[in-house]
């Protein structure tokens, strides 16, 4: 039974990335349109991607290991307000020390997310405040609330603060910047970097003691886990473009990477130095 519905996942998969690029292929040059013209009603507008990686990192949590996962999404926007809907399909679940599948050695869809969000923008300065619903498979389900606030200049710095408000209070704060580069008329480079500080609330957090043999120390505080990014962004088809990628996650602090006799000090895990790479795929519309 697994066998098949992986079956008529990637056939479903397949058909949908073929009618993409057909549709991308057959649309022709909008015509040009009248300088003056009355200001136009908002549209929806949005885009369909998939994430192809050798690894699912999760603010710096390894969440898959020695295996494909792929990570499609939908993101649909309308007058400033955004919905987006994104899943992991992990195609061979192995444990990790953040990790532990409850049947491994399987395909699983494990994961679906729901963000809704709004956004507020006043000259180079934006203002984005939203919700994001947790569809975990492999841990309790959860829920957060964020806000992020951002500045259009060459580096793109976004602050985002997110506040776990179900299953794990805490409180996530990352800091990340990007930029693209012209390589050849509309190809790009792209980098990007983030930086992160925990703030665990409640007693979940607490980290392992190696007196107690058990998580009863103080609550996880740290430095958390930094990511650097490169990919090239490649036009393929009018509003279809793909992008390899590489990821650079490593530790920010020695309390995010710590262990004690083999066991990590933070309840999710500790943070690692780990290489993902990769293949985006976006159709905007």
């Amino acid at each position: 039974m697994r066998g098949l519905r992986r079956i008529l996942f990637l056939t479903v998969f397949a058909v949908f990335w073929s009618g993409v690029l057909a549709f991308g292929y057959d649309q022709q040059p909008a015509e040009q349109q009248p300088a003056e013209q009355k200001a136009e009603a908002p549209k929806v507008t949005g885009s369909v991607t998939s994430a192809f990686l050798s690894q699912y990192i999760f603010r710096g949590y390894e969440l898959s290991s020695g295996s494909l996962v792929i990570q499609p999404a939908v993101t649909l926007n309308y007058a400033g307000f955004s919905l987006n809907l994104w899943g992991n399909l992990d195609t061979n679940q192995n444990p990790t020390q953040s990790f532990h599948p409850s049947d491994p050695g399987t395909a699983s869809w494990n994961e679906t997310d729901l963000t809704l969000s709004y956004t507020y923008n006043i000259d180079k300065l934006s203002l984005t405040g939203g919700y994001i619903w947790y569809g975990t498979q492999y841990a309790k389900q959860t829920q957060e609330l964020f806000l992020a606030l951002g500045y259009d200049i060459i580096t793109k710095p976004v602050l985002t603060i997110y506040q776990d408000i179900a299953s794990y209070p805490g409180t996530y704060f990352q800091l990340a910047f990007s930029h693209s580069f012209p390589v050849y008329k509309e190809v790009t480079l792209d980098l990007g970097a983030s930086f992160s500080y925990e703030w665990g609330q409640s007693n979940y957090w607490r980290t392992y003691q190696a007196l107690t043999s058990a998580y009863t120390g103080p609550k996880y505080s740290a430095f958390h886990a930094g990511m650097l990014q490169g990919g090239v962004t490649i036009p393929i088809a009018k509003n279809f473009s793909i992008q390899p990628v590489v990821q650079w996650w490593f530790p920010l602090s020695d309390k995010a990477s710590e262990k004690i006799n083999g066991v990590p000090y933070n309840p999710n895990g500790n943070i690692d130095n780990t290489f993902v790479y990769g293949l985006n795929m976006t159709f905007n519309f």
